[in-house]
């Protein structure tokens, strides 16, 4: 994907730079229906373990966010996104959110 829509560029923006300052292996961001965004990285702990996009959408929703319009996740480590990931944002956003994947460089992929 070269040609990403202004809009989803700024959230592969938000998501390079989320996963640049945590020096996290994930991270992702996310627009709701009302044009807001969001970030978050992966979360291990021994008690928890959530992916980028699970983490993501719990910050959107713990904001208020009644559904959500796209979600990027760049991933360091060449990952694709997770299922459950996937399945969470198409949870609040509905079955045709669009899902892109990048590295921190380069052209990215819609799921």
């Amino acid at each position: 994907m070269t040609d990403w829509d202004p809009e989803d560029a700024k959230l592969l923006t938000l998501a390079r730079a989320t996963l640049g300052r945590l020096r996290a292996r994930t991270a992702a961001a996310v627009r709701d229906d009302t044009g807001r965004t969001y970030v978050a990285a992966e979360v291990v702990l021994p008690s928890l373990r959530l992916s980028a996009l699970q983490a993501v959408v719990t910050v959107a929703l713990g904001s208020g966010a009644t559904g959500l319009e796209a979600a990027v996740l760049v991933s360091a480590a060449g990952d694709s996104a997770d299922a459950a990931g996937v399945a969470a944002v198409r949870d609040l956003g509905g079955p045709a959110t669009p899902v892109f994947v990048a590295g921190p460089d380069g052209p990215g992929a819609r799921l």
